[in-house]
């Protein structure tokens, strides 16, 4: 390094010395015409003269660093007008003027009083001027000049960064671009070779090279693998004057890390896992985990599971778990120990981003085989249905079964079951059960328009282990039957005009009813049949389950009476047949000429006719005491209404009407015609209905007479047939009567009224075969003793 500077310094110094000119006549005899000449010169005793205005005679070149003991020359300032008499001075201003650079004031020598660096300040501007020490003024005008500083390679390359960090995928081919590093040498690159930077590798092959003029750094082996080594240390060298001995130099590391590829397929580690499960495991409990190894990082390891195939395909699932890439085998149908007690599947894990460029390498696919054993555990009852729904009418007796739920014991001991109802769904013990055959049926009277559902709950439970039961809802509706008459569907304040005309609208009535017919409620109105003689008013039934109620006569005085009650007869058309009455009770009130109601006051009316407090007491204790006897009526009515026609249900064709006459025996003959009796075409004429008057009445169809020797039963059956087939029977329920009695019975008689009219005696011995019931009327009539008695 210390030849360098030397034969640097002796270069500057040969080069320096080249200024040292004569001056062209031409050029003194030009600057003579205008005075004085400012020269500058390097050696201590010459003038320095312009020849040429062109050449750059104001630039001086300084080395950089200069280590010598003195200071370092730079050059002189001089003019024609120094008679080297001291009588001029000379001064220096400008860049590092006084301090960097000074000069001699008498001579004009000028030198570098410190050491100088290229890289700081790579030039100087200076201006100089000679000045009359006497007269103070300048004898020659102010000139520039520029110090420059030559460079010498003092300075290493540097790289931007102390350490590099750069990645490249595994498997890359040679020559793959990793990272490009940069070394920056701070000497002068256009002089020389200081600053030529060259790069080369220290440690990281036979890995990677480097570009020497680039720096770009490139895989130098084929096919690296992260999975055999995946982190790499590189170092790199930068060294100026071209790589040449004796330049400088600077390192940089370089970590390279391999990135992962998909170059690798997942594998089990075993080829059979075994999995138990008991059958009683619900669905989607988890039996256990598989995983398959792969010896890829991220998304490149990844793994789907699934089942190809197996016996066991349909009863269980495997799902992925994203977070351990573990396939987690669940159940995915009911298992039943007696029905299987061993399944087999197979589970393939496979790559879900595979990469195309490693195809070759084989399938990114693995497949296992699972079997999964049954246990068997104690089940409880299974019932036959999920739920049950039974519907029953709410006229169904107590006792009556309404329905039966089933259920068995899964296991392959079948043990016994009990059922029994839950209270707590049951509070009022409405509905009870048979333990033994899981029969339903009524314990109380059934009411729908209290409650149109029940919702109960059947327990199955194992005799043999209580602890094993299951639960069934039972859910029961209850179907509506016409149990409850109509009636009004509000009161109803009722007034007429005293100048009311006849066939007027005094009110619209209408009725409601508890029971839900399927067809809807239709309802019709009609006057009592008491008061429909002479009434004041009439009902007139609109056929939309309205009704109108008219005035019958013109005028009504409420002197005569001041209040009608009017009994209205509703009915259903349901089967059976509901009525009841609601009375209305119509004011007589004064209304102006539009009708529009003004007093209804019976009392103003009274004491305008100038009637007495005691007529006025009278006369309301009469209409209280008339009110009630109307209430009692309109009871005893609703009453009679109230009584069935029909008493049992499974008579629907009857319509019985009762005469309170005692017969006559068997003697009396003239009360009955015993001819009609033994007849089957024998009939009696049909009779209109007593209970609903009928708007049409529908013509009696004749039948071809029967053959005389048939069965009740078969008789009975024929007629009904014909009746619900027959197109002009009434719709209303009505009395069909077949006066016949049938054959002659084979059991004959047991009455004792004919054995005296028998000969010889009788053997009763055949009663004793008929059981403990006739065991008394055996002993009576069986032995012989008795007969003796």
């Amino acid at each position: 390094m210390r030849t360098c500077y030397c034969l640097s310094f002796l270069f500057w110094t040969s080069m320096l010395h080249v200024v040292h000119m004569t001056p062209s006549p031409k050029r003194t005899i030009k600057y003579s015409q205008n005075g004085r000449i400012l020269g500058l010169s390097q050696d201590d005793g010459k003038t320095l003269h312009r020849s040429k205005r062109g050449w750059m005679w104001n630039q001086f070149f300084l080395l950089e660093e200069y280590t010598g003991s003195d200071t370092q020359y730079v050059g002189k300032l001089h003019t024609d007008q120094d008679k080297e008499d001291g009588n001029l001075k000379y001064i220096l201003t400008g860049d590092g003027a006084g301090s960097l650079f000074i000069i001699d004031e008498n001579t004009g020598d000028i030198h570098a009083a410190k050491k100088l660096d290229r890289e700081e300040k790579s030039l100087y501007v200076l201006r100089a001027k000679a000045i009359d020490r006497k007269t103070g003024r300048q004898v020659e005008p102010e000139s520039e000049f520029i110090i420059k500083i030559h460079d010498i390679n003092d300075n290493e390359p540097k790289f931007t960064k102390d350490m590099y960090t750069a990645s490249v995928p595994e498997m890359s081919g040679v020559g793959t671009s990793v990272i490009q590093v940069t070394a920056i040498d701070a000497d002068d690159a256009s002089y020389g070779n200081s600053a030529k930077v060259v790069y080369s590798i220290l440690q990281g092959q036979p890995y990677f090279s480097v570009d020497p003029e680039t720096g770009i750094i490139k895989t130098a082996l084929p096919d690296m693998s992260r999975e055999n080594r995946e982190q790499y240390q590189v170092v790199i060298q930068a060294k100026d004057m071209g790589g040449q001995m004796g330049g400088l130099s600077g390192t940089t590391t370089v970590n390279i890390t391999l990135t992962d590829v998909n170059d690798n397929p997942p594998r089990f580690p075993q080829s059979t896992y075994q999995f138990s499960s008991p059958e009683s495991a619900s669905l989607g409990t988890p039996l256990g985990r598989i995983k398959a190894n792969d010896l890829d990082v991220g998304e490149n390891a990844a793994i789907e599971y699934s089942i190809s195939n197996g016996d066991g395909s349909d009863m269980f699932d495997i799902i992925t778990d994203k977070d351990t890439q573990e396939g987690i085998i669940t159940i995915k149908k009911q298992l039943d120990f007696e029905t299987k007690m061993l399944y087999s599947l197979r589970v393939e894990a496979a790559n879900t981003h595979p990469d195309p460029r490693f195809f070759h390498l084989g399938p990114f696919k693995d497949t296992a085989l699972i079997k999964v054993s049954v246990e068997d555990v104690d089940e409880p009852p299974m019932f036959s249905r999920s739920s049950y729904l039974i519907e029953v009418d709410e006229d169904a007796k107590e006792g009556t079964i309404i329905g039966q739920v089933i259920a068995q014991d899964p296991d392959t001991t079948k043990n016994a079951i009990k059922y029994s109802v839950d209270r707590h769904t049951d509070l009022d013990r409405i509905f009870n059960i048979h333990s033994g055959n899981g029969s339903i049926f009524i314990s109380k009277p059934l009411d729908r328009e209290e409650t149109p559902w029940h919702n109960i709950t059947v327990i199955a439970t194992e005799i043999n282990n209580p602890k094993q039961s299951s639960q069934i809802p039972v859910f029961i509706r209850i179907l509506d039957i016409n149990d409850h008459a109509p009636e009004f569907a509000k009161y109803y304040e009722t007034f007429v005009c005293e100048n009311a005309k006849a066939g007027q609208l005094v009110q619209t009535v209408s009725a409601v009813d508890k029971d839900e017919p399927p067809r809807g409620h239709k309802f019709f109105f009609e006057l009592v049949p008491e008061f429909a003689v002479h009434p004041n008013f009439s009902v007139v039934d609109n056929k939309d389950n309205t009704a109108g109620i008219l005035t019958r006569r013109n005028g009504y005085s409420r002197s005569k009476m001041s209040t009608y009650l009017l009994p209205v007869l509703i009915f259903d058309n349901d089967y059976p047949i509901q009525s009841s009455t609601g009375t209305l009770t119509i004011r007589v009130c004064t209304c102006d000429s539009r009708g529009n109601m003004q007093s209804c006051n019976a009392e103003a009316l009274l004491l305008s006719a100038g009637l007495s407090t005691g007529a006025l007491i009278a006369i309301l204790l009469c209409i209280i005491i008339l009110l009630v006897l109307v209430v009692l009526f309109a009871a005893l009515k609703r009453q009679r209404k109230k009584e069935p026609l029909i008493i049992s249900k499974d008579d629907v064709r009857d319509n019985i009407v009762t005469y309170n006459d005692e017969g006559g025996g068997e003697e009396d003959t003239q009360a009955f015609d015993i001819g009609t009796l033994r007849n089957p075409e024998a009939r009696e004429e049909s009779k209109m209905r007593r209970d609903v008057i009928p708007e049409t009445i529908f013509q009696i169809r004749r039948t071809a007479p029967l053959w005389e020797n048939i069965d009740v039963q078969d008789f009975i059956q024929r007629k009904l047939k014909e009746n619900d087939l027959d197109p002009t029977a009434p719709p209303y329920d009505s009395l069909a009567t077949y006066a016949y009695e049938g054959n002659d019975s084979i059991a004959n008689s047991l009455s004792s009224l004919e054995s005296l009219t028998m000969d010889g005696n009788q053997d009763y011995d055949y009663l004793s075969d008929w059981g403990p019931r006739f065991k008394k009327l055996a002993d009576m009539y069986g032995g012989d003793d008795s007969d003796g008695d």
